[in-house]
């Protein structure tokens, strides 16, 4: 491991709103905020929003700072990462963010039932060839279900055509409520909504390529899931994508580069 990552390790630990808890220290000791997040961590009764696979944290610390009402923790098994929207939150004093360092296989351990209010999966990989790790797969959907309050939403915001695609699929086929749903996310959004100023750096590359951002917004259901027939003929994405940027309007912003 680089020093550099060693030095973002050792300083995550003294961020009070960070939480590092990988499988092997979660077998040793149960996570104590586990249905105690408001009380405890907070200390307000506002909604928790979850962010997976939050990366450097930039949709989490955004949101955070659009939406105060609302308490927001990003989702990333990658320390190193999660270290840049750390600093951010501890330095700019977001009393409405915390970040935890996990995989989000084990959501439930650290979230009571209906303790969270609502999910974002912002650019996740999306797993064509492995539909159990694809974060709108079933088995996933059922794992959010366990945290997620009656009426909860899941927010899927995606350059992949064929996550789109699928997650669209899958909802259709179990009867799951879509309460919005676009290819072309910025072509139907009025200019006002705070989405829209939450645009990232990585997003705006995407746009000035010509592509488009796809966006779906569905309540999880109640009844058993399974997988869409047909979801394996969906067609592959056939580009790569780049990696996690700033958010727009953040000082020093350096071009990102393909993967």
């Amino acid at each position: 491991m680089g020093k550099n990552k060693l030095r973002k390790f050792a300083e995550m630990e003294t961020i009070d709103l960070v939480f590092q808890y990988p499988f092997g220290r979660l077998k040793e000791e149960a996570f104590p905020l586990r249905g105690r997040w408001n009380a405890e961590f907070f200390h307000n009764s506002n909604p928790i929003v979850l962010e997976l696979g939050c990366g450097k944290g930039e949709y989490t610390t955004g949101l955070a700072r659009q939406f105060t009402d609302k308490n927001f923790i990003g989702i990333d098994i990658k320390g190193a990462r999660m270290w840049t929207g750390a600093c951010q939150a501890r330095d700019e004093g977001l009393a409405n963010v915390a970040f935890l360092r996990t995989s989000i296989e084990l959501l439930d351990s650290f979230f009571a039932p209906g303790e969270v209010s609502e999910i974002w999966i912002t650019f996740p990989d999306p797993q064509m060839k492995k539909v159990n790790k694809r974060l709108t797969g079933t088995r996933f959907i059922e794992l959010y279900r366990k945290v997620l309050v009656p009426g909860g939403l899941i927010h899927l915001k995606t350059d992949s055509p064929f996550l789109f695609a699928y997650t669209s699929m899958m909802a259709g086929h179990n009867g799951l409520e879509v309460q919005q749903s676009t290819p072309d996310l910025y072509a139907v959004l009025s200019a006002d909504d705070p989405i829209l100023n939450i645009r990232t750096h990585y997003e705006r590359q995407w746009l000035a390529r010509g592509l488009t951002i796809k966006y779906i917004r569905f309540l999880p259901g109640a009844d058993s899931l399974e997988e869409p027939p047909g979801a394996d003929d969906i067609p592959q994405d056939t580009y790569r994508s780049y990696s996690r940027g700033t958010l727009e309007g953040t000082a020093d912003v350096k071009p990102l580069k393909i993967d």
